[in-house]
C-alpha cells in the first residue's frame, strides 16, 4: 500500500539576529534554509520568520535587522518576532511551529499549534524555561547524542536528529594543496588562536575564513588574539560565500577545528568530509561522533597533539572521508527524519 503524504504548513522561526540562507555563517541558519528548501520542493508550505535580507524558497515574513546587538535591540527584536508569529498564525493554517533560536523562550506563544525547538547550542546556554517549557505540546530535540546527555532530566526531548549537508553542492574537486583551513564564526570559544599556534608548530600554512560579528567580545578577540597572529604563513580571508567555501574546503590539506566548547555538532566538519577533506579537531562535545579517529581525521587533546596530527594528516584517504559523508551526513537523510517528526508532532492536539 502506498503511503499517503499529507502536505503540511510549517512555520519556521529563525534566531532574530542572523540572516537565513545557504551562505549563512551560522549552522542553525544553514539548517533552516535546507529544511525550507526541501519542504517547498516536496509540496509542503514553508513559512519563515527571519531577519530581512534572508533567502528562502517559501514565504518569508521578514523582521527588521537591528542596528546593534545590545540588550535594548535584542528586546525589540523579540517584540518583532512575537508580532510576526501572531500574524502568521492569523494568516495561515499552521500545523507546527519550528524554533531555531537560542532565545526561543522569549517569543514562544502561549497557545497555537504544537511547537518544536531544535537545540543547536549547548544546553547550558538556554534558560531553564526553554529546556523545561510550561507550554503544552512543546517539544525539544538535540542534534547529537552528546548534547542530549547534557540536557537536564525532565526536558521534553524527542530523538536527536544529526545535521546533514548537501552532498551534491559539496564534492571533492581538483588536487589538494598544502594549506590547512579553519572556517566559521570568529569568537573566543572557537579557539582559532590555538589552531594558529598548532599550524605554526607544525610548519604548515593556515587559512582562517569567517565572519566577526559585532559583539564586543568577538571584536576584541579578533583584535587581540587573531590579528596579532596574522602573517608568517597565516592568512585571514573574512566571510566566504558557498562557492568560495566549497573551493577552500576541497583544496585544503585538512580542516582544523580547535573549539574550546562542547560542540553540539560540527556542520563545517561534515562539509569538509563531503569535500574529501579530513578533519583535525579537539576532542570536545559531538566531534567524536563526526570524526572517526585515524580514518577520517584526528581527535587531539592539546596544541602539541594538534601540530603532530597536522603533520600526519596526509595519511588519511580523501575518498574514505567522502564515503563517510555519503553514509552518515546527507542532508536528504536529515530532512527525511525531520519530516517524519513533523508529521508525528502535527498530529498533536492544538492548544487554545
Amino acid at each position: 500500500m502506498l503511503k499517503v503524504v499529507v502536505p503540511l504548513t510549517l512555520l519556521s522561526v529563525a534566531y532574530p539576529f542572523a540572516p537565513v540562507g545557504s551562505d549563512a555563517v551560522g549552522g542553525a541558519e544553514q539548517i533552516l534554509a535546507t529544511l525550507d528548501r526541501s519542504l517547498t520542493r516536496a509540496g509542503h508550505r514553508s513559512i519563515v520568520i527571519a531577519q530581512e535580507g534572508s533567502s528562502c524558497q517559501g514565504t518569508l515574513l521578514p523582521i527588521p535587522k537591528p542596528a546593534d546587538l545590545g540588550q535594548q535591540a535584542q528586546a525589540a527584536g523579540h517584540v518583532h518576532v512575537r508580532r510576526a508569529i501572531a500574524e502568521a498564525l492569523a494568516r495561515f493554517p499552521v500545523d507546527l511551529i519550528h524554533f531555531h533560536g537560542v532565545d526561543f523562550a522569549s517569543y514562544l506563544p502561549s497557545g497555537g499549534p504544537p511547537a518544536l525547538a531544535t537545540l543547536h547550542l549547548p544546553p547550558h546556554l538556554y534558560p531553564r524555561e526553554a529546556l523545561i517549557p510550561s507550554r503544552p505540546q512543546t517539544f525539544l530535540h538535540c542534534v547529537s547524542e552528546s548534547q542530549m546527555r547534557a540536557c537536564p532530566p525532565g526536558a521534553p526531548l524527542m530523538p536527536s536528529i544529526p545535521n546533514g549537508v548537501d552532498l551534491e553542492a559539496l564534492r571533492p574537486e581538483g588536487r589538494k594543496r598544502s594549506y590547512a583551513l579553519s572556517l566559521g564564526r570568529i569568537c573566543p570559544e572557537k579557539g582559532y588562536h590555538d589552531g594558529i599556534e598548532a599550524a605554526r608548530e607544525a610548519g604548515i600554512r593556515l587559512i582562517l575564513a569567517g565572519d566577526v560579528f559585532p559583539y564586543e567580545n568577538h571584536q576584541r578577540y579578533f583584535q587581540e588574539k587573531i590579528r596579532t597572529r596574522l602573517g608568517k604563513g597565516v592568512r585571514f580571508l573574512g566571510p566566504q560565500g558557498l562557492g568560495s567555501k566549497r573551493r577552500l574546503l576541497a583544496s585544503a590539506r585538512c580542516l582544523v577545528v580547535p573549539s574550546h566548547v562542547p560542540e553540539t555538532s560540527s556542520l563545517v566538519s561534515m562539509e569538509a568530509l563531503a569535500c574529501g577533506t579530513p578533519v583535525v579537531a579537539f576532542r570536545t562535545g559531538a566531534l567524536p561522533e563526526v570524526i572517526d579517529h585515524g580514518r577520517t581525521g584526528f581527535l587531539v587533546s592539546d596544541i602539541h597533539e594538534m601540530a603532530q596530527a597536522l603533520r600526519e594528516v596526509g595519511s588519511i584517504d580523501p575518498a574514505e572521508c567522502r564515503r563517510e559523508a555519503e553514509r552518515r551526513f546527507s542532508s536528504d537523510l536529515m530532512v527525511s527524519r525531520y519530516l517524519d517528526l513533523y508529521h508525528r508532532l502535527a498530529a498533536q492536539p492544538v492548544h487554545a
